[in-house]
């Protein structure tokens, strides 16, 4: 641990508290707090602006603030330091927020994923590289350089509908459920769905079955939303039968197909907000997200149950806690940056323009 920090960790969350709300009366508008809806609510309740990583980075963009504090993971960083102009700083609390389903692609096995595809068949002339937003910035560069795109759980179906209108076949990653469930609400059928294995020649798959696929989905996925079971849903509808059941697209197939509404965490979000009173509600997604809409609508009758019967949050997300974001807004106040994340100008370049095609395609 960061010998300078360690201080801060033997302080409670009450003058954590305290210390944040006085370091950010200091910083006045030199400063966004920017909370992902997955964040603890020790820390989520003094964001300035709360949301999904790409809603935040350009909102954090368009302010005034000079310095950028995600309390997120590494990737929604870098996404508002590629975003933000050039006078801004993007800082993460902690630098071990990382994300595991992120860390499932890096770029040495997706260049060589290329490397392999291409013995079959021109993968730049047939494939398009399609990366969710949660991934490292130089896998969005990959894409930039391929002619390819970016997309979040909101905007998938449009990013695909662009990027079948470029070359016949896609590679998606990292979130293999994310790809394959929206490919099916297009019409895709699963056989024409492959998993690429990266830790597997070739993926595993034959020349045949590349040949045939239409998309090509990396082996990855979310640890949290892999928790979720279709038994756990029929479990519970036995119990509750008047249930409606909700989930993120980065729950498995099996699980979406038994949910009566399926989308992003700002989809969830609003869809029970806008919910009849007196309903019941069984989420596919993370704990502390559900949680607050639990707390925030019981007021309503609404019933908001999280779908796994085990403890299930992003431990990554965890990390930052008010411990660490009282030591980056106080070493703010003395004048001192610490854990800025700065990607490198050419990686910011070509990500960005994966980025920006997602723009222009997107609702």
């Amino acid at each position: 641990m960061n010998a300078a920090i360690q201080a801060y960790t033997l302080l409670d969350d009450e003058d954590c508290e305290a210390r944040i709300i006085a370091a950010r009366e200091t910083l006045g508008d030199s400063l966004v707090i920017l909370g992902h809806h997955y964040q603890r609510d020790e820390v989520f309740r003094h964001a300035n602006f709360t949301g999904d990583s790409l809603k935040l980075s350009r909102q954090a963009a368009a302010s005034r603030a000079m310095y950028i504090v995600f309390c997120g993971v590494h990737f929604m960083a870098e996404v508002a330091d590629i975003l933000s102009r050039p006078d801004q700083i993007a800082i993460l609390p902690d630098m071990s927020a990382g994300c595991s389903m992120a860390d499932m692609a890096d770029l040495q096995h997706v260049e060589a994923a290329w490397a392999e595809l291409s013995e079959v068949l021109d993968a730049d002339e047939s494939i398009t590289p399609v990366t969710y937003i949660n991934s490292a910035a130089d896998l969005k560069a990959f894409c930039g350089r391929h002619g390819g795109i970016v997309c979040t759980s909101t905007n998938a179906r449009n990013v695909l509908e662009w990027s079948f209108k470029q070359r016949e076949k896609v590679l998606f990653f990292p979130d293999q459920h994310l790809g394959r469930n929206t490919g099916y609400t297009m019409g895709i059928p699963l056989d024409k769905m492959v998993v690429w294995d990266f830790d597997k020649p070739r993926g595993g798959l034959t020349g045949e079955q590349i040949q045939q696929a239409k998309i090509i989905l990396w082996k990855g996925f979310c640890s949290v939303h892999q928790m979720f079971q279709s038994e756990q849903i029929d479990n519970f509808k036995q119990k509750y039968p008047e249930t409606k059941i909700i989930s993120h697209p980065e729950s498995s197939f099996e699980v979406c197909q038994k949910s009566d509404y399926i989308g992003s965490t700002e989809y969830i979000i609003k869809t029970i907000r806008e919910a009849e009173p007196n309903t019941r509600w069984l989420v596919a997604t993370e704990l502390n997200l559900v949680n607050r809409l639990h707390d925030q609508y019981k007021h309503e009758g609404k019933n908001v149950h999280f779908m796994s019967p085990n403890v299930c949050m992003c431990s990554t997300m965890f990390r930052i806690d008010p411990q660490h974001l009282a030591w980056v807004l106080e070493n703010l106040v003395a004048g001192h940056v610490v854990n800025q994340i700065s990607v490198p100008a050419d990686v910011a370049e070509q990500a960005k323009l994966a980025l920006d095609r997602m723009l222009e395609v997107s609702p």
